[in-house]
């Protein structure tokens, strides 16, 4: 069928992958940072302009990258607002990443609606800090005068695709990139306009939510530019997961997704509806604490690095020697305790060597997001296999407990742009459609990641019992959290 681009827009860079339509093997790959600085004292700055997006695009997509792409789809940073004017312009810069200064708006926004379960009702969510919803209501509290101005809302995807296509009247979305504004339902399949408004205390134009397949538009040179997505659900396409797969990512904080085929109402907000990138569901489950906290254990053992922390911990044996670590470090989302801290429990003289407090950070770790995969299940969403996304997931120690602990089969893919791989595919599937050689309801078949399985085997018991060990020590602490 030709060949095909898929483009991901991180926090901090763009990666491009150039795919063959067919197979998803890919051809040719470029990356470019984004022209931005640090702010003082380091992190991510929670204003940036877009023009910096496009100038990253152009420098990734340098010296001929796109030469005989047919098609492009676009993935980007989720939780991002641009808002526009009448005009089309900027209002001011995208608010982007996860914001906590937006934690305020938050609360306020759940108080104005009547609560967490109305909110669960309404759109699948109840908001976060950072929400598109919520940046709005801190925008109208705290920028009226660019508030009054806004009477477009875009995410950093859909405003990428509306220039890649060169600013139609036109503009769209898709039903991944709407589910998790705060003000679309995955369940309803539309917008509630009266939450826009709630939030930004005016009316504003969305974005046309198109589906799965759809194109989003052509450019006056011929190259279709399909429907776009998250990052999120970009890399769960680029992964090929389905039915029965769950998706574990380590990063500071972790995240449990699953696909499933309805969206779930969630009354304590621990479950985020999600829509995928298929026409299918993606119900999200986060922690607050994963490689945070081993980081920090290896601080207090003062090894120099995770690799090393690893390595201690394979010296110790399943269950740590009986400490147990809840590693609520930064409070914690599942278990909903936002001002909680961690503990650390089971201490007996033979049990304090840096070996077993090595085990345990990561023991703890992993059943923190074993019980963020149990909030899934307990819901009706089958897991058969797991995932394992992040750069932990090369640690021994993570590999030789998560089997164990998760209760079922772990695959580790190899490291990939999965995103930007998963544009790819979305872009092959538009082309197809467009071209009548692909059914809008079934993707193109791409070849698996390449992976290391990983099986419970012998230790499923061994792994139970560690699991239960943990449970105990939360409800003990922290009885009736889950």
């Amino acid at each position: 069928m030709g060949i095909v681009a898929g483009l991901d827009s991180s926090p901090d860079f763009t990666r491009i992958v150039v795919c063959d339509a067919d197979t998803g093997a890919v051809l040719r790959q470029g990356y470019a940072p984004h022209p931005l600085e640090s702010p003082e004292g380091g992190g991510r700055p929670s204003d940036v302009d877009p023009q910096a997006w496009l100038l990253s695009l152009g420098e990734a997509a340098g010296g001929g990258l796109l030469e005989g792409v047919q098609a492009i789809g676009v993935s980007a940073q989720a939780n991002s607002v641009v808002p526009l004017d009448g005009q089309g312009n900027t209002v001011r810069p995208a608010m982007v990443g996860g914001d906590k200064r937006s934690q305020v708006a938050a609360a306020d926004l759940i108080d104005a609606l009547g609560g967490r379960e109305v909110w669960a009702q309404a759109v699948g969510s109840v908001p976060q800090a950072g929400q598109p919803v919520t940046k709005l209501r801190w925008l109208a509290r705290n920028e009226p005068e660019a508030a009054a101005r806004t009477a477009v809302l875009l995410q950093a995807h859909d405003w990428l695709v509306w220039q890649l296509l060169g600013r139609p009247v036109r503009r769209t979305t898709d039903r991944g990139g709407a589910s998790g504004t705060g003000y679309w339902s995955a369940a309803t399949g539309g917008y509630r306009p009266d939450l826009v408004e709630l939030a930004l205390g005016h009316h504003a134009v969305l974005p046309e939510v198109i589906g799965p397949a759809d194109a989003a538009g052509t450019t006056p040179e011929g190259l279709l530019i399909s429907a776009g997505t998250g990052e999120t659900q970009a890399a769960a396409f680029g992964l090929g997961i389905g039915l029965g797969d769950a998706v574990v990512s380590l990063g500071a904080s972790g995240s449990v997704m699953a696909v499933h085929t309805e969206p779930l109402v969630d009354q304590s907000g621990m479950i985020t509806a999600l829509a995928d990138a298929t026409g299918m569901h993606l119900p999200v489950v986060t922690t607050l604490n994963a490689v945070r906290a081993l980081r920090g254990t290896a601080e207090l053992l003062g090894v120099p690095d995770l690799e090393s922390l690893s390595e201690l911990a394979m010296k110790s044996t399943p269950g740590s020697h009986g400490l147990v670590l809840l590693p609520y470090l930064e409070g914690e989302r599942t278990p909903n305790l936002p001002h909680t801290a961690g503990t650390l429990a089971g201490l007996r003289r033979e049990s304090m060597r840096p070996e077993h407090l090595a085990r345990a950070a990561f023991e703890g770790m992993l059943c923190g997001l074993a019980d963020a995969l149990d909030v899934l299940r307990g819901r009706g969403v089958e897991v058969r296999r797991v995932f394992l996304l992040g750069a932990a997931a090369e640690l021994p120690a993570v590999q030789a407990a998560a089997p164990m602990l998760f209760g079922t089969q772990v695959v580790v893919p190899q490291p990939a742009d999965y995103a930007a791989i998963g544009s790819a595919r979305q872009a092959a599937w538009a082309l197809g459609v467009s071209r009548g050689t692909l059914d809008p309801r079934t993707p193109p078949v791409w070849q698996g990641a390449v992976a290391q399985v990983l099986e419970p085997g012998e230790e499923l018991a061994v792994g139970q019992a560690v699991r239960q060990q943990f449970v105990s020590v939360r409800e003990q602490t922290h009885p009736g959290a889950l």
